[in-house]
């Protein structure tokens, strides 16, 4: 098969490259001019300069491609202040590509959504595809541009076009460059023990099983339908301790209390506004509380399971931090370990 990646340059997009090679399939990368190519390096590949929001790049793209896969979107949210190019990206570009799919009579789309376009359950427990997403738009954009993503898909799909989405949980492994999913890793190695732990957990997968079940929802998946690609429900605490015992620290060991959460939200929101940097958003603070649990069953018994354990995965992950030197030590990291060592 001929496929076409948006966000190939990313972390799950370069490991599908990577994945769909190694499947014998010919690969089209589209990436921007500016972008780095770092994650694609030895992998063999056709560039396609462009960019989601230009759809004349797209059309030029996906000509003589049998399956698209499109990956690209803003997905840090907890960094990213620019709602509206989030929106331009996630949703009109969604769009773009949809479109231009369908006019360069691409027999596939596979849909890159999240999980955070679901909801949750009312009795707790793990959500599956079919619970909608819950939540008001301004408290989780992020997600909520990833709703309307899957409602154009919707509209394409029973316009007669052949596309499947999947919805990544939170995705660990080794080659994210920019520092997405795995920087507990380096917040754990980096402040340890000062880590408040929130009391809510959440789903992980490994990114070679993402890739890999990308793939499968090309080959197996059926028209119209989510896939949640998921390994693992994990409590906060639990990621905490395996990455503080990988990394050599003390672990985080203070809790924080669901109710103290609003508070430390509304801190975190108005230290954003005044232009100070902190490691997550307001939204990301109260999601904390939120045992954001998932049911893989349909994607088992649809595509494939997950076979990557979450500590295999997050060891892999901090040791592609340390061999690329992303793990630093600077003031107050030292300080940090200073005061650790003399109370653990």
């Amino acid at each position: 098969m001929q496929a076409l990646v948006t966000g190939a340059t990313g972390f799950v997009g370069a490991h599908l490259v990577r994945a769909l090679t190694e499947a014998g399939h010919q690969v089209r990368a589209l990436h921007r001019a500016s972008s780095r190519l770092d994650a694609l390096a030895g992998l063999t590949y056709e560039s396609a300069l462009g960019d989601v929001t230009d759809r004349p790049s797209l059309d030029a793209a996906c000509k003589g491609c049998d399956w698209v896969f499109h990956v690209a979107a803003v997905a840090d949210y907890w960094r990213n202040d620019d709602v509206n190019r989030m929106y331009a990206v996630n949703v009109d570009g969604t769009q773009n590509v949809l479109e231009a799919a369908r006019d360069a009579g691409v027999k596939r789309v596979i849909f890159t959504s999240s999980a955070a376009a679901i909801g949750a359950r009312l009795d707790k427990q793990p959500a599956d595809e079919q619970v909608p997403f819950d939540l008001r738009p301004e408290r989780f954009p992020y997600a909520h541009s990833k709703v309307l993503a899957e409602a154009g898909v919707a509209d394409s799909v029973a316009s007669g076009q052949d596309v499947v989405i999947v919805n990544p949980v939170v995705v660990l492994g080794p080659g994210d460059l920019n520092i997405i999913s795995g920087d507990i890793a380096l917040k754990v190695r980096r402040l340890s023990w000062t880590i408040p732990v929130p009391p809510g957990g959440v789903a992980v997968v490994d990114v070679r099983d993402v890739a890999r079940l990308h793939i499968a929802a090309a080959e197996r998946g059926r028209t119209g339908e989510r896939y949640i690609l998921g390994a693992q429900n994990l409590k906060h605490q639990t990621i905490f301790y395996e990455a503080a015992r990988l990394a050599g620290v003390p672990a985080p060991g203070l809790p924080l209390p669901r109710f103290t959460l609003p508070f430390a939200s509304a801190v975190i929101g108005a230290l954003r506004n005044a232009g100070i940097p902190v490691p997550v958003d307001a939204n990301q603070t109260l999601l904390g509380g939120e045992n954001i649990y998932f049911d893989f069953s349909k994607t088992a018994r649809e595509l494939g399971t997950a076979t990557i354990d979450w500590k295999q995965s997050l060891r892999d992950t901090y040791e592609w931090y340390l061999a690329h030197d992303y793990v630093k030590d600077d003031a107050v990291s030292r300080w940090v370990h200073l005061i650790g060592r003399l109370l653990f």
